[in-house]
């Protein structure tokens, strides 16, 4: 059974009492540019997940409080949650040095682009 805690209200209770909603930070094409999205950004969008042994982070919803969506990051191989936050915010300093592969490159590439160096 996986425990897991809401940020946003402090719901806890095992994982049937939330809903997963796939792969944390992905980022709608259409949102931004809505004419210019190419088929392969499109494909992409919609079929193209991480799929880590080891760190990953993931949505999920609150289902029986408050409603709303965060992130949590969990170890998909001993299946331990590391932390939860919310939506709009990145995992700490911490979990996100320690992310290998894709999850590495793309927070790289969000404190570059927060300290306005090229990605």
């Amino acid at each position: 059974m996986l425990v897991v805690t809401c940020p946003v209200c402090g719901a806890s209770g095992d994982e049937t009492d939330f809903h997963a909603g796939g792969q944390a930070h992905v980022r709608r094409p259409a949102t931004h540019d809505p004419v210019n999205i190419t088929d392969q950004e499109q494909r992409d969008y919609l079929f193209i997940r991480h799929n880590p042994k080891g760190l990953h982070f993931e949505r999920w919803r609150c289902d029986r409080g408050c409603g709303k969506w965060f992130h949590a990051a969990r170890d998909t191989v001993t299946m331990e949650f590391k932390e939860f936050y919310l939506i709009t915010d990145l995992p700490s300093e911490e979990l996100q040095k320690q992310a290998k592969g894709p999850w590495a490159d793309y927070f790289k590439s969000r404190a570059n682009s927060k300290s306005g160096a090229k990605a």
